[in-house]
């Protein structure tokens, strides 16, 4: 995987999302900056490049808890030597950004697709979507059609582009009187100037005007109807909070509406919160359970109808939890990633309902933690997940009808791989009653 795609998926995939300044504090607190991480006298010396590198490494070495079998403490000398080089003429006026880039690469050489560097812009970035908070946006998200041209696959509601009616399916053919480009529209967004884009709706030709704002990245899930049939769309699971109570609260809804199916999409959503994750998923499976595996042990984890469960202790519930017994897809593709694969293997697992679409991005087995570190951040792999059987989660969540998606016949209104999903509805099966499942007692998972 090329790094430019690493970032696309990994930034937002959190499996288990920690903003610790905490640990950030204790972190900085503990780390020796004499020299570097060999104990030699290095050029970088007490630079704030060579403190933040220790920094970094001090972390990598006491809370990584992935499966990557890189040495670390090699790879912690090899980086330093090229830390050294980067370092040479500045000696210990050697600026932070200059361990960016190693760092980066540091990281990369770890072999562990959740874990990675993350610089200042792409770390306010990420804070901003996990938190709920606000960024200069249109708030679309796009697929490429052909050439420049790009398809609308969902818009923020709230934003700028919703103001504007911009749908999906809508391809953006032009950008004021020129062809449209996404340089261009990138220009557009950070100048906050009124953009009239060149719109092919099907068959028609419409023009809509845009202005960025400054407005909320909170992408809560919604909800629509395809005749009997309701599907719930979860963009992210980050959202600020508030993702597994949104979705319990659309299950009652569809429960009162008696629709006949719910088919979950979970297309290019990269992850979130897994306590979102698994609430969430508890709409749909009564009860599962894990084993998460770090530096300092094992947890036994029960989620039981929005309600999770720690080593028998009550972690957080939903607070009206719903429960669907009809049948079930889950739809899903290359860009569901971490938390993504989370639900959908569970689903999978307990034989729930079919998964539809591509092979998923493969990050599905294990946690992370950010470590802000200033202005920038580490995310590191801090868990690794078993069934209480001992079986690995896997890393990538292999669908049972296979499909992908064709965005040029959803720029002439057609889903693909929806219409496959609600094929697969036909012979999905039922779930047990709700009158049948109890929340379990704290008590009853308990290790003993």
């Amino acid at each position: 995987m090329t790094r430019p795609h690493k970032k696309l998926v990994a930034l937002a995939a959190m499996s288990a999302l920690t903003l610790s300044a905490t640990s950030c504090t204790l972190a900085a607190g503990s780390i020796q900056t004499r020299g570097g991480v060999s104990g030699t006298t290095a050029p970088s010396g007490r630079s704030p490049a060579q403190r933040l590198f220790n920094q970094v490494n001090a972390l990598l070495s006491s809370q990584y808890g992935g499966l990557s079998t890189v040495d670390r403490v090699k790879l912690a000398r090899d980086y330093q030597l090229k830390l050294d080089a980067a370092c040479q003429k500045d000696g210990a006026d050697c600026a932070r950004d200059a361990a960016y880039p190693v760092l980066e690469a540091e990281i990369d050489a770890l072999g562990d697709e959740h874990s990675f560097f993350e610089r200042p812009d792409e770390y306010q970035s990420f804070v901003a979507e996990a938190t709920g908070g606000t960024r200069l946006q249109f708030g679309v998200r796009l697929a490429k059609l052909d050439g420049e041209s790009r398809v609308v696959t969902s818009v923020i509601p709230g934003s700028a582009a919703a103001d504007a009616d911009l749908r999906r399916g809508d391809v953006l053919r032009t950008l004021g009187s020129q062809p449209y480009t996404y340089d261009a529209l990138k220009k557009a967004k950070e100048a906050g100037t009124p953009t009239v884009l060149g719109v092919q709706r099907g068959q028609a030709q419409i023009s809509v005007t845009l202005t960025s704002r400054e407005s909320t990245t909170r992408d809560l899930p919604r909800m629509t109807r395809v005749g009997t049939v309701d599907v719930i769309a979860i963009p992210t699971f980050l959202a600020g909070g508030g993702v597994a109570d949104r979705v319990h609260e659309l299950v009652a809804q569809a429960n009162r509406d008696q629709a006949t199916g719910i088919v979950v999409d979970l297309r290019g959503n990269t992850g979130g919160n897994l306590f979102e994750c698994d609430e969430a998923a508890s709409a749909f499976v009564p009860n599962f359970s894990r084993l998460s595996r770090s530096e300092s042990g094992d947890t036994r984890t029960v989620v039981s109808m929005g309600t999770r469960l720690e080593d028998g202790q009550r972690r957080d519930a939903v607070q009206m939890p719903a429960f669907w017994t009809g049948p079930l897809a889950v739809v899903v593709d290359q860009a569901s990633a971490s938390c993504s694969e989370f639900f959908a293997f569970e689903v999978q697992y307990a034989r729930r309902g079919p998964i539809v679409g591509e092979a998923t991005a493969g990050v599905g087995n294990t946690a992370t933690q950010v470590f802000p570190l200033g202005d920038a951040a580490l995310q590191l792999t801090v868990i690794n997940y078993v069934k209480p059987d001992g079986t690995p989660y896997p890393t990538q969540v292999k669908p049972d009808v296979p499909g992908k998606d064709d965005i040029s016949r959803l720029a002439q209104g057609e889903d693909v791989l929806l219409n496959a999903a609600l094929t697969a509805l036909r012979d999905a099966p039922q779930a047990a009653s709700p009158g049948a499942l109890q929340p379990l007692a704290p008590d009853s998972t308990r290790n003993k």
